[in-house]
């Protein structure tokens, strides 16, 4: 039954169009890089059974855990990689076989929240730490790996959205359901005093839908859902430096190149621009979507965009071209996604939709790429 679901959303998702070819020396050949052939991969989905969807997803700074939450209290965290093998066949040669990610392979953290788990974020400079979110029970929850039972609880008087750490590790930033921004800090609170997680007096003064710090840790980008421009700030000053003109329906979801030198942005209006960080001018568009922007994500070596939407595929685009080369078909839209640390293998989540005649709805965790 499944893989007549499949077929069915498959033949609906019309290929990219094709943007005029880019200038030569921009092209990967001109530039010395092999391409990666992302039509030879297949999607690899793990269904759970829920009424509720998996909302967010993401890979520990090491790369070698992934983790998902949305449909219960509970987070669940895989290590794709002891679900591949290498095989050796007759004819010579070794290939790599997938034995899929199964559910009852995660490890299970539960007890630091009261209801349902919207988002993770994991510590940038420790492969073992995390932190969990969620806006029915208001908290932000940070936990070890390395045990059960949560490290420590943060109760809020507001619902926690979206969560980011600094490049150090040491603050966090987060906005809520009301559209603001709130900070918390890592540290001491006085005199031989354990250092844990404490909340800043900057909280709630600026109005932001998304944030998150720049590769240093000097700035932040903030973004809003009825706002058409991008924000950039210094940190912790918040002065506000650049305030560059976006999208027309609003912008939604940013991502920064791992090498420095472009931000996307995407928004309501289904385009995505990619901005030269050192002019803060719009290098190009790219349009090949059909749906307005969820997520981006860049890959680790910043050659590749990855584009979530509201609709049932994942857009893979060249960076410096903004060519499509690969329209990856998915059970559902995605909220997010997130490209593996040093791998070319992405990762994104959802819920199957309600079709009559059909089983009923499955909460989604999907793979894409190889090297998993």
């Amino acid at each position: 039954m499944s893989s007549q679901v499949n077929s069915k959303e498959e033949e609906e998702i019309a290929p990219p169009q094709r943007p005029p070819s880019p200038p030569l020396h921009m092209t990967f050949t001109a530039r010395g890089l092999h391409a990666q052939n992302f039509p030879a991969h297949k999607p690899r989905d793990l269904r759970i059974p829920s009424p509720q969807a998996i909302t967010h997803v993401a890979w520990s700074c090491d790369g070698k855990r992934l983790a998902g939450v949305g449909i219960d209290k509970i987070t669940r965290i895989w290590t794709p990689e002891t679900s591949v093998c290498t095989c050796f066949i007759s004819s010579g040669f070794n290939f790599m076989s997938n034995r899929q990610m199964e559910a009852r392979a995660a490890t299970h953290f539960s007890g630091g929240h009261a209801d349902d788990v919207d988002y993770i974020s994991w510590n940038p400079t420790h492969p073992e730490l995390f932190c969990t979110s969620s806006q029915k029970d208001r908290r932000i929850v940070f936990w070890d790996a390395r045990q059960s039972r949560h490290t420590q609880q943060i109760v809020l008087k507001v619902s926690p959205v979206q969560t980011n750490y600094s490049p150090d590790g040491r603050a966090l930033i987060f906005t809520s359901a009301g559209h603001q921004l709130f900070f918390l800090t890592y540290g001491k609170d006085g005199d031989g005093a354990k250092e844990q997680w404490h909340q800043s007096d900057k909280d709630g003064s600026i109005v932001a839908s998304t944030a998150m710090f720049n590769h240093v840790g000097d700035g932040i980008i903030l973004t809003h859902h009825s706002e058409h421009s991008v924000r950039v700030m210094d940190y912790p000053s918040l002065t506000l430096r650049e305030s560059p003109a976006a999208h027309v329906g609003g912008c939604v979801a940013v991502a920064l190149d791992p090498r420095g030198r472009y931000l996307a942005s995407g928004g309501y209006d289904s385009i995505v621009n990619m901005f030269d960080l050192s002019e803060w001018i719009c290098a190009r568009t790219i349009s090949t979507c059909e749906n307005a922007i969820n997520a981006l994500s860049f890959s680790y070596d910043g050659e590749y965009l990855a584009i979530a939407n509201t609709g049932p595929y994942i857009d893979i685009c060249a960076t410096e071209t903004g060519t499509p080369l690969h329209r990856v078909p998915a059970l559902a839209p995605s909220p997010t996604v997130t490209w593996h640390p040093s791998k070319y293998v992405f990762a994104y989540c959802g819920q199957t939709p309600r079709l009559e005649g059909f089983p009923p709805p499955v909460a989604v965790i999907s793979l894409f790429g190889g090297g998993i």
